[in-house]
């Protein structure tokens, strides 16, 4: 994957795409930024940063959605300029790909979205990379047509598929790890998403739930298969996270759960 301002590529480890789910102020985004970094540089991790400049896929009329859409994109430009590390956001309407592209340097396509000929054509046109996350709705197979559409509108765009889970009935996901390598036969990078696959949605409050003990277990089956990258939503205090709380992995225990990581691709390379 080339990217502006990604550092460690030839370390062969997997990347890393982690931040939190919404940009919720400047000062919370640059001190997970800071401490991402820290942990990567010293691991050697190829890192891009994340953040959803805006909610718009929520249950409730109520539930958070934003700080607003220019003062999101421009903390996220700032993070990159600071840290000098290429960021992402996701877009949920076509005539949105243009205005994010301005600010970071990939655009992810919700997976509720994945089919949309629109959006993936108007991030094609951007220039930027585009990760299209899988929908729970979708076989590893049917992804192809995501990457074709993207191509026969750019076809020097480069695309990453990202994994997150398969509905499993009308509250819970599952994941089915043959998808990474049917996405990777696609030619292109593949990531699994370990916090998202872990929701619980439909939930009767409303709210979303989950179940984050059991990223760490999420991480190591897909670095086992042979992911190239891992998606990795996390905070300082999950439980004080304005969106998706339920899901996210606490910052304090990114790290060591990073360095074992490594030691599952060193294994099996």
């Amino acid at each position: 994957m080339k990217l502006p301002k990604l550092k460690h590529t030839q370390s062969g480890h997997f990347f890393l795409i982690a931040g939190p789910c919404a940009i919720e102020s400047q000062d919370l985004a640059l001190e997970i930024a800071e401490k991402l970094v820290a942990m990567t540089d010293r691991l050697q991790i190829p890192f891009v940063f994340k953040g959803s400049y805006r909610k718009a896929n929520r249950t409730k009329l109520n539930s958070f959605t934003g700080i607003g859409d220019q003062v999101a994109l421009e903390i996220l430009k700032k993070v990159g300029d600071t840290f000098q590390v290429p960021t992402l956001t996701d877009f949920h309407e076509s005539d949105e790909a243009e205005r994010a592209a301005a600010y970071v340097d990939v655009l992810q396509i919700p997976a509720f979205l994945c089919r949309q000929t629109d959006m993936l054509t108007a991030a094609a046109t951007t220039g930027k990379v585009v990760n299209v996350k899988k929908g729970q709705f979708m076989s590893g197979e049917s992804m192809a047509f995501a990457v074709e559409k993207i191509k026969a509108v750019n076809p020097e765009a480069e695309v990453f598929l990202t994994d997150r889970g398969n509905s499993f009935g009308y509250g819970d996901l599952v994941v089915d790890y043959r998808n990474l390598p049917i996405m990777q036969a696609h030619g292109v990078p593949v990531v699994m998403d370990c916090t998202h696959s872990l929701q619980q949605p439909n939930q009767a409050s409303g709210v979303t739930g989950g179940k984050p003990a059991l990223i760490a277990t999420i991480a190591k089956a897909a670095i086992a298969v042979g992911a190239d990258g891992l998606f990795i939503e996390t905070h300082p205090n999950p439980s004080d996270a304005k969106s998706d709380g339920a899901n996210m992995l606490p910052l304090s225990q990114l790290e060591a759960l990073l360095e074992k990581l490594i030691r599952i691709r060193e294994a099996i390379s």
